[in-house]
């Protein structure tokens, strides 16, 4: 068995798309060698910032042999289909030894079959090689020569390409043209070898390898470390130990880790300085001036506060132990700072109040107005929001103020700080801290590994700005469309959803989604595609408001219309948890619920019914039930869902099952209205005994017409007794 290594040297590789490439890289070559029937033990691939490489084991030295089949005309087909058929596989007659007869779907029937001579491995693997480097999918490509027609994400400097401890006869070319390919030259092909060249200052002489173990070892002899996880391990390390012999320790951030293993091919970490004169910038402002633009590490002191120090990870290892870069990045971040300081000040001088104003040249959506525009509904919908705890006043301090601080040169300089440097222009005002929290929250939850903010204030404003977003994109037609979400209004639902359920909020969605729309000018509310959109989605618990102006009927059908998307983003976000996807069905199911806390209640509720032993009786006398009903209606071509008639029952079992179920109905809809939903489960418990006896002694398909129809309606009494609880034909199980 033989070895296949592969590596393309090229400029610089952005870090962020250097595992994505190695991983297209692996799957397009294997994918190539499994088609061309070469099997192999495994596959690796590794990316450095210049080089992307792949090492194949196992392969063997030729393919396997085949078989080519061409299906021909049924044995009692015409003479004359049966000579052309032969014509065309160039044989004289159907006893030659390659025309075989075989059953196929149409009968028997000739077949050419004709044995495939084995391919040697290295003659297949340039041509695959070369398709599977056309069909690598980088998100930003160029090209670097006159007349190049192949684009690679920057230029390629080198192809190493080893099979079998040989080098491979291996060309690709720049330039796809018969003359280019009939007589290739450098300047349109680059010509693949047995050499490769280490790190780009420290060991830049060629030199040739044999195989993957060679080649890796006399890399990092050259100074490039080949496996990205050891370049994260050797900067964790590294960065471990230089801040523990100052007491420090480093700020965790595996990301930047990430980052930085794929900026260098041998990580030697650093220690600078902060300028003290920039200590009293806020932390946040430090730490993304030197994460984001400079890619430094922060370094923390004994309490947790940031220390005066900076990591940096350097792709050099200098005579000087590194004094110079350590200099050029403190020089480079001491501007950065000066800049964010000279901002600090600069923004200190106008309060938030007084920047509002300037939102009203900022444009949030040109269908939906200004920023200015938004702040005011959001200020008015959050005082709307009956969040407990939460004091109107500051709520609308917060909600007014809450996108000031876009209107900043930080902001404008670092606008990942958006919310957090509003926060600090609160408090150097003497704003409420409460005020303060909301404005750096509001933005939260923005992931799913988002912290989720708890305070009433905080709450109550965040939900305003998303619901606010919801609501106004859906009513100009901009929702999301299969995997395209634009506004990501998937994301701010998802917020919504976190903020209701980890705070236990009970709104009424609906209600805030109406109030949310009625603030939005005629402009919006009246939009024609929201208004077609909201009629096509009422249900039967969106009536018409005849009594109502007609913007606000729209506005209750968009509201319903929100709830629906809102509710369907729950489904997802329960089943990422692990709860029963039917269950979230069989309750969900209902409709017409826009209290997300009871209806995980209610899910909740269903899920422990069901554990119990007299849940899984009922579900199964239900499932039973349902299928009779089911199979007579359509037998009968009628229907069955209208009440029973008492005067027709003629044995105990019904009257007590009739009565059983309108005493059950009765109590489950009182229990239902208070929210009590597991006592209305444990009230369905109690139709389990009559249940039980109707189906053992009563006889429902008798020969008797009125008495088969009345008893059939009393199987349909039972489905619609329990689907006011939940629709128990969505658990497993259930009629399908």
């Amino acid at each position: 068995m033989a070895e296949l290594l592969l590596e393309l040297l090229s400029e610089e590789i952005p870090a962020r798309m250097q595992a994505r490439a190695a991983e297209d890289l692996k799957r397009l070559v294997c994918q190539g060698l499994t088609d061309a029937g070469l099997e192999f033990e495994s596959a690796e691939a590794f990316a450095t910032p210049r080089r992307l490489a792949l090492v194949v084991d196992g392969l063997p030295e030729e393919t396997a042999p085949d078989k080519e089949v061409q299906r021909g005309p049924r044995v009692d087909a015409p003479q004359n289909a049966i000579d052309g058929f032969l014509r065309k596989v160039a044989r004289p007659s159907v006893e030659h030894e390659d025309i075989k007869v075989r059953i196929t779907d149409k009968g028997e029937a000739y077949v050419f079959e004709t044995l495939i001579a084995p391919k040697t491995t290295k003659r297949v693997l340039p041509s695959l090689i070369q398709d599977a480097l056309d069909a690598v999918p980088w998100p930003k490509s160029m090209l670097w020569k006159p007349g190049q027609t192949q684009t690679w994400v920057r230029p390629i400097r080198g192809i190493l390409a080893v099979f079998d401890e040989k080098p491979l006869d291996l060309e690709y070319h720049l330039i796809h043209s018969p003359e280019v390919v009939a007589k290739p030259t450098e300047d349109d092909t680059v010509f693949a070898g047995n050499t490769t060249r280490g790190h780009r200052f420290l060991a830049p002489k060629p030199f040739a390898v044999k195989s993957f173990v060679d080649y890796k070892a006399k890399l990092r002899k050259a100074k490039v470390i080949l496996d990205p996880a050891e370049r994260r391990r050797v900067i964790e390390e590294e960065a471990a130990r230089l801040a523990k012999a100052e007491g420090l320790t480093v700020r965790p951030d595996p990301a930047l880790v990430a980052e930085n293993a794929g900026l260098v091919e041998w990580p030697v970490v650093l220690m600078g300085e902060i300028d003290p004169a920039y200590m009293d910038v806020p932390t946040e402002v430090l730490t993304t001036a030197m994460r984001h633009h400079l890619k430094h590490f922060a370094l923390l002191d004994k309490k947790g506060k940031l220390a005066p120090r900076f990591l940096v990870v350097s792709n050099m290892k200098t005579e000087d132990g590194g004094k110079q870069i350590i200099a050029g990045n403190e020089r480079v971040l001491r501007a950065r700072l000066a800049d964010a300081k000279f901002f600090w000040d600069q923004d200190r001088k106008r309060t938030l109040e007084n920047r509002i104003g300037d939102l009203d040249g900022i444009v949030f959506h040109a269908k939906l107005g200004s920023l200015g525009e938004k702040v005011k509904r959001i200020e008015a919908l959050a005082a709307e929001i009956a969040v407990p705890g939460a004091d109107e006043s500051a709520v609308r301090e917060a909600g007014r103020l809450c996108k000031a601080d876009l209107t900043t040169e930080m902001v404008g300089e670092f606008p990942e700080l958006q919310g957090v440097m509003g926060r600090y222009y609160a408090l150097d005002e003497g704003k409420p801290a409460e005020v303060a929290d909301a404005i750096a929250e509001h933005y939260s939850p923005a992931g799913p590994n988002d912290d989720c903010p708890n305070a009433p204030v905080s709450v109550a404003v965040a939900l305003a700005d998303k619901i606010d977003t919801l609501v106004g994109f859906f009513a100009i037609d901009e929702k999301p469309t299969g995997s395209k979400d634009p506004y990501a209004l998937r994301r701010a639902a998802l917020g919504v959803i976190r903020l209701v359920v980890e705070n236990n909020l009970r709104i009424q969605l609906a209600y805030v989604a109406r109030q949310a729309i009625l603030n939005y000018p005629d402009s919006v509310r009246m939009y024609p595609h929201s208004v077609e959109y909201a009629a096509a989605r009422i249900e039967d618990h969106m009536t018409a408001e005849h009594d109502l102006p007609h913007h606000h009927t729209v506005a209750k059908q968009i509201a319903w219309s929100i709830v629906e998307f809102i509710t369907e983003r729950l489904k997802v976000h329960l089943k990422e948890k692990g709860v029963r996807h039917d269950l979230i069905a069989a309750v969900f199911a209902l409709g017409g619920e826009d209290d997300l806390v009871r209806l995980l209640a209610r899910v909740d509720a269903l899920d422990s019914f069901l554990g119990t032993d007299d849940g899984e009786h009922l579900l199964t006398a239900y499932r039973r039930a349902a299928n009779i009903v089911r199979i007579e209606e359509k037998r009968d071509g009628a229907r069955y869902d209208e009440p029973p008639i008492a005067d027709l029952f003629v044995q105990d079992e019904e009257t007590s099952l009739h009565n059983s179920l309108t005493a059950s109905a009765t109590a489950s809809s009182v229990m239902l209205e208070n929210k009590e939903f597991s006592r209305a489960m444990s009230e369905l418990a109690q139709l389990r005994g009559p249940v039980d006896r109707f189906f053992d002694e009563v006889t429902v398909n008798c020969d008797k017409p009125k008495l088969r129809e009345n008893r059939l309606r009393l199987l349909s009494t039972i489905q619609a007794t329990m689907n006011r609880v939940a629709d128990f034909s969505k658990i497993e199980g259930g009629e399908r």
